[in-house]
């Protein structure tokens, strides 16, 4: 595919370093002379500094020989301006563009044979995506990272082992003597490292495991990993900026607020241990008056006198989801050596997660990994409705509909040679539940399954297998 990228910082080069290494052409874009310098001397492309709010940069970019157009500046408004003027011209280039900024989604459908508002075919979110991680790893006792899969009871959870648990040095094919729970093995991590199990390798402390379960198993699993999982009642949120205020939303959302507990005041009580500090006076005063329940501190983390005078730690959890992504992971991790029992902190990408847990943080987010994964499913084909990347995307989680003209229907799952991917899940369209798929599974037209793939391979057969599910390279 030629792909034209708006916007060479840390989202965008992490794009293209993915897109040329799946054999793409791409040409980055940016208006910052060093910056572009810089990537020229790092990147297999073209990198040209200009901006490219005008029809000649994108132009001489190619824009009329390009597939897709993604726009990935710092400025919503500016992405928005760069997807519409290309549409002018060049309606048939898809168009994606990152817009944290709510309010400008659409939220009434286009009717058929109209142009998507504003040209842009997709718009990506990653504030609602970070915010819901944070908060589904937050339901589980922020012990574990949880992977939702759509309408399903079944999760994919990554968690590590620890020191002398059931797991700590047995094979992978000794698991299920250790546990009666029903469970599929997605992946292992050793130092940094993801790969696909294979029945001879050794679990050891420190690895983290991959587990596809039903969500009711995840507390015995972290048990057979050595972790306790504790009610988190006393909870503080530090940052209440786009993404922290989305996450107060989602806690308190969840509280069970009836008319009769507003009259008697049992919906403060529920909330009393929940605080949210930021050292902004304008974004304080904003979340003292939209969370009413929650008590707002205009302070600095890092403030001694103000970690003392609060008491914080003997909270029960912590969450940094400040904007500043290195500040988050030491606040973390100080605030975890003072006694906080849990903490989660937002990082700027899966590398920095790594680092997160090594120095004791409980659950690390990435969230410009997030963007990455969410354009990326857009480019691998129509079938494919969600992607999740691990270990800087050499693995990678589809999420996908079977369609009438796949090669797929009426195989087999023992049909498919199987060393590069792993089906997780099948729903059959007939059921609407997830299931464990074995090798005498049919896949069928409208099928939804969860795979996981070895992107490393690119042999043959490993884009054949791909293929024949809807998964375009």
């Amino acid at each position: 595919m030629n792909i034209i990228i708006v916007g060479a910082g840390f989202t965008g080069t992490q794009l293209a370093k993915r897109l040329i290494s799946n054999k793409n052409d791409v040409v980055l874009i940016d208006s910052d002379e060093e910056k572009v310098r810089h990537i020229s001397n790092r990147l297999d492309c073209m990198v040209m500094q200009a901006t490219a709010n005008n029809l000649e940069t994108l132009e001489e970019a190619g824009i009329s020989k390009a597939d897709v157009l993604i726009a990935l500046t710092e400025s919503d408004e500016l992405n928005m301006i760069i997807c519409s003027l290309a549409d002018s011209m060049y309606p048939n280039v898809m168009k994606i563009a990152r817009v944290r900024n709510y309010d400008y989604y659409c939220v009434k459908n286009k009717k058929s044979g109209q142009r998507p508002p504003y040209g842009i075919d997709f718009m990506v979110h990653p504030d609602e995506e970070a915010a819901k991680a944070i908060v589904k790893a937050m339901e589980h006792g922020a012990a574990t990272e949880v992977m939702d899969f759509e309408n399903s009871e079944t999760a994919l959870i990554s968690m590590q082992i620890l020191e002398h648990s059931k797991f700590d040095g047995i094979r992978v094919q000794d698991m299920r003597n250790f546990t009666s729970l029903s469970f599929m093995l997605a992946y292992i991590e050793k130092e940094g490292e993801p790969s696909l199990p294979s029945g001879a390798s050794v679990l050891s402390a420190g690895m983290r495991l991959a587990i596809v379960t039903k969500k009711d198993n995840i507390p015995g699993f972290l048990a057979c990993c050595g972790t306790k999982v504790h009610e988190l009642n006393r909870i503080a949120l530090v940052g209440a900026g786009r993404i922290g205020s989305k996450i107060a939303e989602k806690i308190i959302g969840q509280q069970k607020i009836t008319p009769l507990s507003k009259i008697f005041g049992v919906h403060k009580k529920l909330l009393q241990d929940f605080i949210i500090i930021d050292p902004d006076k304008k974004r304080a005063v904003v979340a003292s008056e939209k969370f009413l329940g929650a008590t707002v501190h205009r302070a600095d983390i890092t403030d001694e006198n103000f970690i003392e005078d609060e008491n914080l730690a003997s909270f029960d959890l912590v969450i940094t989801a400040t904007n500043n992504h290195d500040r988050n992971m030491i606040t973390a991790a100080y605030l975890k050596t003072i006694g906080v029992r849990k903490v989660i902190c937002l990082v700027q990408s899966c590398n920095y997660g790594m680092i997160a847990r090594k120095i004791g943080i409980d659950v690390a987010v990435p969230i410009k990994d997030a963007v990455v994964d969410s354009i990326l499913s857009h480019l691998h084909g129509k079938s494919v409705t969600a992607l999740h990347s691990i270990g800087d995307g050499k693995l990678e989680i589809f999420q996908l509909t079977i369609d009438s003209n796949s090669a797929a229907v009426g195989k087999h799952l023992r049909d498919f040679s199987v060393t590069n991917f792993l089906v997780l899940l099948v729903e059959k369209k007939e059921t609407g539940k997830y299931v464990v798929p074995n090798t005498e599974t049919v896949f069928d037209s409208g099928d939804k399954i969860v795979l996981i793939a070895d992107r490393q391979k690119k042999d043959k057969q490993s884009v054949n297998n791909l293929l024949q599910f809807g998964v375009q390279e």
